[in-house]
C-alpha cells in the first residue's frame, strides 16, 4: 500500500539549535539529522532555546538558518532543575542505561517532567495545521504525544527513542513506569533502534499492562493501538565522506599525523558521561600497556571528551574519575618522548573531527550502554579506503547490531579490550579493507536519509486499528 505524502513536518524535541553548518563544534548528529529532515519538508522545529527566564512567558523565538525554521522557548529554573536537571537526567537516563544505582526518584521531578511537556502542548497547539505531521523525540517528551491529543490534536504523531529501553523488570523500578507507557499509546508510530529495546517494550506492555502485541507490528492496549517498528538511525554518510575530504579535514590529518610522529593513534570521542564507559576505557588501555610492554611507545590514545551536564552530581564526579585516572596512567607509564594518554576537555567541528578520525588507525567506542552511537559510523566514513583503521565497538551500542564486521567487545572486560587493541593494530591491510568495506555498506545503505524515510513511511500508513 502506497503511503501518502507529508505535508508539513514539525519536529519536537527537548532542545534545539539552529544549524550553524560543519564548523560548529556544538552540532551533535541528532541535530543534523533532525536539520536533513525539516529541509525536505518545510518544516518547523519546536523545543527549548536551552536558555533562562525568571518568569515563563510564553513567548516563542522564530528563526531562520540555513533553510530550517526554528521556534524555541525559554524555561524558568524551577522547570530547568527538575525536568531536565532532574527528572530527565537523574532519573530516565541512569534508569535506561541500566544504572539504577544512579538513579534518583523524587516527586518534584516527576511533576516537573510533567508540567513541562504540558507546557510544550500548549505552546505548540496554536503553530499546527490540520495536515501536519508530528515527530517527536527522545526520553525527555514520552507523554507529550498524550498532552496534544488532550488538548484536541488529531494529528499523525510520531515517537522516536534514542536511548535504550530497559528491561521489563528494570524499568518497574521507575514508580510512574506503568503510566508512562499508557501514555505513549497516543502516539501512531513509536520507532526504536534494536529489536533489542523494542523487545524489551513489548514484554512491559504485554505482561505488566495487560496488552495484546500483533504480528503486524501493532501493539493494542485498550482501545488504544500503535505501530512500532525498529528503525536505527543513521548519518549523513556521502556529506561525512565530503567532510573528510575537505580542507579542514585534510588540515587537521596532517595536524594529528605530525604529532603522532610515526605513531598509531587510537581515538576515542563521548561526551563525558557515565554511560559511555571511559572509565573501563581507560583501564583497557592500560591493561594493554601492561601487557605488551613492546607496543607502548607505538601507540597514544586520544580521548576527546567534552563536558555535558555540569550541574548533575553524577557528571561532575565522573569528570574528576577520568581526570584522575589519565593523571595516574601517565605517570606510570610515559616517558620524556611519549605519553600513552591524550585527554582533551573539549569539543571539536566535524570537519575537525572527521580528520582526526581520519588519522586514527583505531577508533575506540566502547559505552557500557548506548541507544546507537553515531561516532562509530562516523568513524568508519571518515576512513580512506586505500588503507582503513579498525572500529573497535561495544557489543552494548545499538550500533553493533549493524556494524558486525568491527571488533565487538564487552566493554566491563579491560582483557578483551587490550585484546582487542592488539588484534587491530596487527590486522593486516587486506582484512581491514574487508571489515571497512562490511561496515561502510551497512552505513550507505541505512543513512539518515533512511532512517528518516522509513520512520514517514510508517507514521503515514492506514493508522493502526483504523
Amino acid at each position: 500500500m502506497e503511503c501518502e505524502p507529508v505535508s508539513r513536518l514539525i519536529i519536537i524535541s527537548n532542545r534545539v539549535s539552529a544549524p550553524k553548518g560543519s564548523q560548529s563544534g556544538a552540532q551533535g548528529g541528532l541535530a543534523v539529522a533532525l536539520a536533513s529532515a525539516l529541509r525536505e519538508h518545510d518544516g518547523l522545529w519546536f523545543g527549548w532555546s536551552g536558555e533562562r527566564i525568571d518568569t515563563f512567558t510564553g513567548e516563542i523565538d522564530f528563526q531562520t538558518n540555513q533553510g530550517v525554521t526554528t521556534a524555541t522557548i525559554d524555561l524558568e529554573d524551577q522547570d530547568i532543575d527538575e525536568y531536565y536537571n532532574g527528572y530527565a537526567n537523574r532519573t530516565l537516563w541512569p534508569l535506561f542505561h541500566f544504572r539504577v544505582d544512579l538513579a534518583e526518584y523524587e516527586r518534584d521531578f516527576a511533576g516537573g517532567y510533567q508540567r513541562v511537556n504540558a507546557r510544550f502542548a500548549d505552546m505548540v497547539s496554536p503553530l499546527l495545521k490540520t495536515d501536519d505531521v508530528v515527530w517527536i523525540q527522545d526520553y525527555h517528551l514520552f507523554p507529550l504525544g498524550d498532552e496534544l491529543r488532550q488538548s484536541g490534536c488529531t494529528n499523525r504523531l510520531g515517537f522516536f527513542l534514542h536511548i535504550p529501553w530497559p528491561p521489563r523488570r528494570l524499568l518497574s523500578i521507575l514508580p510512574e513506569a506503568a503510566e508512562l507507557v499508557r501514555r505513549m499509546f497516543a502516539y501512531d508510530v513509536i520507532g526504536f533502534h534494536t529489536a533489542e529495546w523494542l523487545e524489551s517494550f513489548l514484554d512491559f506492555v504485554r505482561l505488566e499492562l495487560g496488552g495484546a502485541v500483533g504480528t503486524d507490528g501493532i501493539v493494542t492496549l485498550g482501545d488504544r493501538s500503535v505501530r512500532v517498528l525498529v528503525c536505527p538511525i543513521g548519518i549523513d554518510t556521502s556529506e561525512f565522506v565530503e567532510l573528510a575530504a575537505g580542507v579542514p579535514a585534510r588540515l587537521a590529518y596532517r595536524k594529528m599525523r605530525d604529532s603522532a610522529d610515526g605513531r598509531d593513534m587510537i581515538v576515542g570521542v563521548d561526551r563525558l558521561d557515565y554511560s559511555k564507559g571511559l572509565e573501563e576505557r581507560f583501564l583497557g588501555y592500560e591493561r594493554f600497556l601492561v601487557e605488551h610492554p613492546e607496543e607502548r611507545k607505538e601507540v597514544f590514545l586520544l580521548q576527546i571528551a567534552p563536558p555535558s551536564r555540569g550541574a548533575v552530581g553524577s557528571y561532575q564526579r565522573i569528570r574528576d574519575t577520568l581526570q584522575g585516572l589519565a593523571g595516574r596512567i601517565n605517570g606510570a607509564y610515559a616517558d620524556v618522548d611519549w605519553v600513552p594518554i591524550r585527554y582533551v576537555n573539549q569539543g571539536y567541528a566535524r570537519d575537525t573531527l572527521a580528520g582526526i578520525y581520519r588519522a586514527a588507525k583505531i577508533g575506540l567506542v566502547t559505552p557500557l550502554r548506548d541507544g546507537m552511537n553515531l561516532v562509530a559510523k562516523e568513524y568508519v566514513a571518515a576512513q580512506n579506503p586505500e588503507d582503513p583503521g579498525v572500529l573497535i565497538l561495544s557489543r552494548f551500542a545499538g550500533a553493533a547490531a549493524q556494524l558486525t564486521e568491527a571488533i565487538l567487545v564487552n566493554p566491563y572486560s579491560a582483557e578483551e579490550v587490550s585484546d582487542a587493541i592488539l588484534q587491530a593494530m596487527r590486522m593486516d591491510r587486506t582484512e581491514r579493507i574487508r571489515r571497512w568495506r562490511a561496515c561502510m555498506g551497512s552505513i550507505e545503505t541505512q543513512d539518515i536519509d533512511w532512517w528518516r524515510q522509513t520512520f514517514l513511511d510508517a507514521l503515514m500508513l492506514p493508522r493502526a486499528g483504523a
